[in-house]
């Protein structure tokens, strides 16, 4: 019996260095930086500012490239990989249009690329996008101009509008940042009950320990000086994640773990630094 070739990682960064600027004022954004994803993962990058999360995700996006090393997104070059539509963002800002209305903001894409949105399943119809806005809690708000809605609104309406399309790969630069904690909770909820329904494959950077614990399949830890991964730690709490995880045990387990490996790679990246070893 053939045996059927592997499929290609989701996502798969192999031994990637990333350096901006030149000589005495170079730094070294990653070095050596390993990290492969399967398809269909929640996957969150943790660490300190200046540890690579951010231009990690400029390296799959296709944003940039890197000084050495290979970035691959279902096999294919990231700039493959957008030009067929694979790829979407959700930035720390909603970008959405001023001028049109919530459910013309979340459609627009899907009328610029109208093949994109079929693409991930041979013969699947695109979202029914007004669908998934009252999934998301702005069945009243359809109609409304970015203006007119809150902060956590307008970020709900840009999770719709990346899910439209049906990206393989969704990026997600820390799109919950600046909202306060329980509008932040409340789309970590609607960001689960997507996900879960269209199970495309995320890769999203946070600051927060507990929200990383609390979405994600895998959380991977970062140190910088230079940028680098760490550690991955699988997270195997059941889901679908509810409120009533923040009380279970297993779920404080994994923050204490993680923590831990993020103070260790602190205290290493000191060790280094301290003993002239930075580079």
């Amino acid at each position: 019996m053939q045996q059927q070739a592997p499929r290609a990682a989701a996502i798969e960064l192999s031994s990637v260095r990333r350096v901006y600027g030149f000589d005495s004022s170079a730094t070294v954004a990653l070095s050596g930086a390993d990290l492969r994803i399967e398809p269909g993962r929640f996957v969150s990058l943790i660490g300190p500012s200046g540890c690579g999360k951010s231009t990690v995700l400029r390296l799959v996006s296709g944003l940039e490239e890197p000084d050495a090393g290979s970035v691959l997104v279902h096999g294919m070059t990231p700039a493959e990989a957008c030009a067929a539509k694979l790829i979407g963002f959700v930035p720390q800002t909603p970008a959405l249009l001023p001028w049109l209305s919530v459910l013309r903001n979340v459609t627009l894409p899907q009328k610029i690329n109208p093949r994109a949105g079929r693409r991930r399943a041979a013969g699947s119809a695109s979202p029914d996008m007004r669908e998934l806005l009252r999934k998301a809690g702005l069945g009243e708000a359809m109609d409304k101009l970015p203006a007119q809605l809150s902060g956590g609104m307008q970020q709900r309406a840009a999770i719709v509008r990346a899910f439209g399309l049906r990206p393989e790969v969704l990026l997600m630069d820390e799109p919950f940042s600046a909202l306060d904690e329980f509008t932040r909770e409340s789309l970590q909820d609607q960001l689960l009950d997507l996900w879960d329904e269209l199970k495309t494959t995320v890769l999203f950077v946070t600051h927060s320990v507990s929200e990383a614990v609390r979405l994600s399949d895998t959380v991977v830890v970062m140190a910088p000086k230079p940028g680098r991964v760490v550690d991955v730690v699988d997270i195997d709490l059941p889901r679908p994640r509810g409120e009533r995880l923040f009380e279970e045990r297993d779920f404080h387990a994994y923050e204490d773990l993680i923590r831990d490996r993020l103070r260790s790679a602190w205290r290493s990246t000191d060790a280094a630094t301290v003993g002239g070893t930075n580079r």
